[in-house]
């Protein structure tokens, strides 16, 4: 069993909102801030990984169908790059999104399952995802103010040559490899965990529950709520960054792209830091989602004083740290 210790972890609820017209807002997410900016890295097979010179946000969460249905709604009426995937609603286990209309589209998460973690999307699917958060959710086509520049600039080119990175100042992205790793594996206390349950031994792969040390993983077969093993939150108090679905995390392996964190059908081993895969980016299966970032102490434009209090919890997190007296931890070689 996992060794007692205490977290501090600060979740702040925010939401992209155009001050134009707050009433575009649609998604919101409860950020996670991790802090610690500089910490050393952890040397391995896949390269020398978690150190992150910046203080970011991390949803605690993966993105849920109703998120991604909201999205949908705004720019894919007539869905012009393929946002939406014709298995969300043929799949009757696995998919969470019908899609209505035939000239113009209309989506809805699947009843019962609008908490599921969406799946059947592509890393491409994510980044235009994280442009349309990042240009403040707006409603329209897929062009360059809504879907195709922002957080990204998706071109032809770049996709084809699987070159497209994160733009500078952006907001809101696709977790990077980095982040993700930092948020899923490090102790405050310095070193990193060999799992994302804050712990060196493997989870149990089981059904929902509230005990530690436990994950969706191996004979359950199908995603979860988010957020469904609120005992076994990573060190830094997020959910599920070990089983429910993998997650695109953008690093570049040639012509693939990397995922984390292991599924629902993946072995508890599968979810170590010591694992990654690398797939094409286009790919898109059931067992597949993302989670987002945040690259602000509070993400633009918000009310001021959403500002100021994000600002106060992240330099709480900086000053304090998230101390784990567990001796089981493990140190960077």
């Amino acid at each position: 069993m996992r060794a007692s210790h205490w977290l501090a972890v600060a979740v702040v609820s925010l939401v992209a909102i155009s001050p134009s017209n707050p009433a575009q807002a649609q998604v919101a997410f409860d950020w996670v801030v991790v802090g610690d900016p500089g910490n050393p890295c952890e040397s391995g097979t896949h390269g020398c990984l978690g150190s992150v010179p910046y203080a970011y946000g991390i949803a605690d969460t993966e993105v849920t169908n109703a998120q991604y249905a909201a999205f949908l709604n705004a720019v894919a009426a007539t869905d012009s790059f393929g946002l939406y995937n014709s298995e969300m609603t043929d799949d009757e286990t696995h998919g969470g999104i019908e899609r209505t209309g035939t000239v113009v589209y209309g989506y809805n998460a699947k009843a019962g399952l609008e908490s599921r973690p969406v799946n059947y999307v592509s890393y491409w699917d994510a980044l235009r995802f994280a442009n349309w958060l990042h240009n403040g959710q707006p409603t329209g086509g897929q062009g360059a103010g809504t879907t195709e520049d922002g957080a990204y600039t998706l071109t032809s080119a770049g996709i084809s040559a699987n070159s497209i990175v994160r733009n500078a100042g952006a907001l809101f992205a696709v977790t990077g490899e980095d982040e993700w790793y930092k948020a899923a594996y490090y102790d405050f206390a310095g070193g990193f965990y060999l799992y994302p349950t804050a712990s060196d031994d493997a989870p149990e792969c089981t059904l929902a529950t509230t005990d530690p040390e436990t994950a969706n993983c191996g004979f359950v077969g199908t995603s979860t709520d988010v957020g469904s093993y609120p005992g076994a939150a990573s060190p830094r108090g997020t959910f599920d960054q070990g089983g429910n679905v993998q997650e695109w995390t953008g690093g570049i392996v040639g012509s693939n792209r990397t995922l984390r964190g292991g599924s629902y059908f993946s072995g508890s081993s599968q979810l170590a830091s010591t694992v990654r895969w690398a797939v094409p980016p286009e790919s898109e299966v059931s067992a597949l989602g993302f989670r987002i970032a945040y690259l602000d102490a509070a993400p633009a434009p918000v009310p001021a004083l959403g500002i100021l209090a994000t600002g106060v919890l992240l330099v709480l997190l900086m000053v304090v740290g998230l101390r784990n007296f567990s001796p089981a931890r493990r140190y960077p070689a």
